[in-house]
């Protein structure tokens, strides 16, 4: 078997079993493709290979890259039908692998120029793009015995949109890098790379770009820009005395899942599906962006990121531990398992709900829940008592979860 990671890692194409000639005029035809979709020809790129004639001497793996605006009505490259049925990535190879995430996808008006070239063009009206990453990592953050892959890559940009949808923006544009093993099947690859695509879509957003690696587990790398639309960025700073403490979402059902599937236990199937797969109230975030005086998406948990809101502004935040809202089957699971269900609900991570300070007068927004208040001082109070440490995710603990 091949080195996977031996081939040209620029994205331009050169002669593999063609001639020089065959190769250039395939790149030629490629432009024009290209400088279609850059002038706004919003096409099902599929459909364009079936009015090309192209050498097919000039589609290998090392032109596939370009070849990814090129692809049959099947779903298929030429490459891939000249085969055997392909079952791993190594068998498929990198770029045409890039090429069939590409297979019928519609950007955007927002991407002047996707996929195919160097890099992307995409546009940002705002004249401000507001960016942040994030990975996921198999074993550490996901599991393939207990998510199925489509589920990780909408997780993937779940994740990702919560943190700019928390400023206020709305996410334009994901650039998405993927790590695998080898002998990872083909299928996983492709349902992970569907799932990253519906998400992004039903926010409105295109995959732009990115890259395909060999590592020794999958890996998920995501970034996404955004755009505010005009409006100021809502800011972990922006907290004052005398705001209330709202939250929107439920808290603790991905933590709850979580315990479930360690212990083994199915019989909470939403609770389950909001672990596998994060639902972050995006609407809310976009109804209290006008009048929050700030916000954050809670990732890592409602202590520790309110915590991290407290120390950004220069506050105390204090809550109430029975007003944060979760879902019913959370303190069922958690008598199932002789377990407290405050433990998921105040320090269990990926929920991806969104905590926001409003002013003392304000009408919240629809979805809010009032759950405490910002006074002088510093660090996170619940009951009454100072939590001066403890909550929330930690990458680097043994097990990633609350390092007390």
């Amino acid at each position: 078997m091949p080195d996977y990671d031996a081939r040209p890692r620029r994205g331009r194409c050169r002669p593999a079993r063609s001639s020089r000639g065959t190769c250039f005029q395939t790149c030629s035809v490629l432009r024009s493709v290209l400088r279609l979709v850059a002038a706004g020809a919003r096409v099902v790129i599929g459909r364009i290979a079936t009015a090309l004639t192209v050498p097919q001497a000039a589609f290998g793996p090392i032109c596939a890259e370009k070849l990814g605006v090129l692809i049959s009505s099947s779903g298929s490259t030429s490459h891939e039908q000249a085969s055997s049925s392909p079952r791993t990535v190594a068998q498929v190879g990198e770029f045409d692998v890039i090429a069939r995430s590409l297979v019928g996808r519609i950007q955007p008006l927002t991407t002047e120029l996707g996929p195919g070239d160097d890099a992307a063009i995409v546009t940002a009206a705002d004249g401000r793009v507001v960016i942040s990453s994030d990975m996921l990592v198999e074993g550490r953050h996901f599991r393939l015995d207990w998510s199925a892959p489509r589920d990780v890559g909408r997780k993937a940009v779940a994740q990702n949109a919560a943190d700019i949808v928390s400023m206020g923006a709305r996410p334009s544009a994901f650039t998405v890098s993927l790590g695998c093993p080898p002998s990872t099947p083909i299928d996983v690859m492709d349902e992970i790379s569907s799932g990253i695509w519906d998400a992004a879509t039903d926010l409105g957003a295109g995959i732009v770009g990115g890259d395909l690696v060999q590592s020794q587990e999958i890996v998920v790398s995501v970034t996404v820009l955004g755009d505010l639309g005009g409006r100021r960025a809502v800011m972990r700073s922006g907290a004052q005395v005398g705001d209330r403490v709202a939250v929107a979402g439920l808290f603790g059902c991905s933590a709850a899942g979580l315990a479930l599937l360690l212990a083994g236990d199915r019989s909470f199937p939403d609770l389950l599906a909001l672990h596998r797969v994060p639902a972050p109230p995006y609407e809310s975030a976009w109804a209290a962006a006008d009048t929050a005086h700030s916000m954050t998406d809670i990732s890592d948990g409602v202590i520790a990121d309110l915590r991290h809101l407290a120390v950004a502004s220069g506050v105390q935040v204090r809550i109430d531990s029975g007003a944060v809202p979760t879902s019913a089957d959370v303190p069922k699971a958690a008598a199932a398992l002789t377990l407290d269900p405050l433990e998921w609900i105040l320090e269990g991570g990926e929920d991806h709900g969104f905590a926001a300070t409003f002013a003392a007068g304000e009408d919240l927004p629809v979805g809010w829940t009032v759950v405490g208040d910002v006074v002088a001082g510093a660090g996170v109070v619940v009951d009454g008592e100072l939590r001066e440490s403890g909550g929330g995710w930690h990458s680097f603990s043994a097990t990633g979860t609350t390092a007390v």
